[in-house]
């Protein structure tokens, strides 16, 4: 005690945001981070390194810069104003307004929990050899429970941590697979896109910066109880809180790049097209042997549970947030919410012929609904009247334009190639 003691007093600890109070602080980011690592994730990685080798690697790095941005303008809306962006957003802005960025990120979120729930019912189906249909019920009614009676909690590091082991797993993959680092390096930074893979890029794109999940963090930071007292106080949260994104996002980067080099390593080099989920378990058999479809089924079953858990919080935290109900998870609105946005992923789930081309479509929307999550972003956290002095400056404004911009532009490319353009 006397030497933790003697290291708060002292200067660096004192002045610098990373000091031993950090610790207290960490989380918010990493539970976010689980959603971004998750089967929608891991289908549309692979598709990208399966399909176009490394080339697609720096839709990963710009997602990721943009992601960070993003899920810190939203905790710091959270934290400056005491509210989550969904209730901001119905304080502030007109009725038609809310009505369109309210429904399109109901509907996100049930493309998100579609991802998920479907993700979770794949891996049963790996582990016990039983069909979809009859896994999709025994998911879906294990994920509902765990949210029902609030016992998530008591699981969810367990999930983190075994989710943050597979992902140790392709970390340590890329030095058994020997991936071409000139190659990976350069197009993780060096942008390249054609009318061929804008579709996945864009799914890569939806499966990082997901809409819900900046919602979503913004309602986490309300009940971490993150009060201020003091201005001072206020801004060392503000960077307790980027520093918690910051190592959360970034450990996701490492986690998802790799994913997308060891499928160019192992698919695309030897000319092999994935068109199955639980063909990607051959990703891991350099490391596992026969062990990687036990391994991939348990993983993919794990990231399903834990991303499907954040999909139905976030559906009912903008049901009822855009409703003007108290966001409490105990109460029915909050409950009619999820189950809003977890009964029509799970009806779909039961339609549709490809799991795995539904998986990649899911994050295609989220991307297409992007737009109209940053848009409200921008004009809330740069008002005076809604964040006082602590408005976006210049740098900050002009940042959020930038991710604006892009993604609009990607779902322009987007749609032109539905019309055959080519570029």
């Amino acid at each position: 005690m006397k030497i933790l003691d003697t290291l708060k007093k002292s200067p660096f600890f004192g002045r610098f945001p990373f000091n031993l109070e950090l610790l207290r602080y960490l989380g918010p980011g990493f539970l976010v981070t689980v959603g971004f690592i998750d089967p929608g994730n891991w289908a549309t990685n692979i598709a990208g390194g399966s399909e176009f080798n490394y080339s697609l690697l720096w839709v990963i790095t710009l997602s990721t810069l943009m992601l960070i941005f993003l899920q810190h303008m939203s905790a710091h809306l959270g934290i400056v104003t005491g509210s989550c962006l969904p209730v901001s957003c119905r304080m502030w802005f007109p009725k038609w307004a809310n009505y369109l960025f309210g429904g399109s990120i109901v509907i996100a979120c049930v493309a998100t929990a579609l991802a998920e729930f479907l993700g979770a019912a794949i891996g049963i189906t790996i582990l016990l050899g039983i069909p979809l249909s009859v896994s999709v019920l025994i998911a879906s009614v294990a994920i509902l429970t765990l949210v029902t009676v609030q016992k998530y909690d008591s699981i969810e590091h367990l999930i983190i941590a075994f989710v943050s082991i597979i992902g140790f797993c392709y970390l340590l993959e890329l030095f058994l697979v020997k991936p071409d680092w000139g190659a990976a390096l350069e197009a993780a930074v060096v942008p390249r896109l054609d009318s061929s893979a804008i579709f996945i890029a864009m799914g890569m794109l939806g499966a990082v910066v997901m809409p819900h999940n900046i919602y979503l963090h913004s309602e986490v930071i309300q009940r971490r109880n993150w009060s201020a007292a003091t201005n001072e106080r206020k801004r060392q949260l503000l960077r307790y809180e980027f520093l918690d994104t910051l190592l959360a996002m970034g450990a996701g980067w490492v986690i998802n790049s790799a994913m997308v080099i060891v499928a160019a390593a192992v698919f695309f080099r030897h000319g092999v097209l994935v068109s199955d989920v639980a063909q990607a378990s051959e990703t891991l058999r350099p490391l596992a042997g026969e062990l990687a479809n036990l391994l991939f089924g348990v993983a993919l079953l794990c990231a399903g549970v834990s991303s499907s858990i954040t999909a139905c919080l976030a559906g009912g935290t903008v049901f009822t947030g855009f409703l003007g109900k108290e966001i409490d998870p105990q109460k029915t609105w909050f409950r009619l919410g999820v189950l809003l946005t977890a009964v029509p992923a799970i009806l779909l789930i039961f339609v549709i012929s490809d799991s795995y081309k539904a998986l990649i479509w899911s994050q295609v929307v989220l991307s297409i609904q992007l737009p109209l999550t940053i848009v409200p972003l921008i004009i809330l956290t740069r008002s005076r009247k809604v964040m006082g002095e602590y408005a976006n400056g210049r740098f900050e404004n002009l940042f959020m334009y930038i991710c604006g911009g892009i993604v609009i532009t990607l779902n322009i490319l987007l749609l032109l190639s539905f019309f055959g353009v080519k570029f």
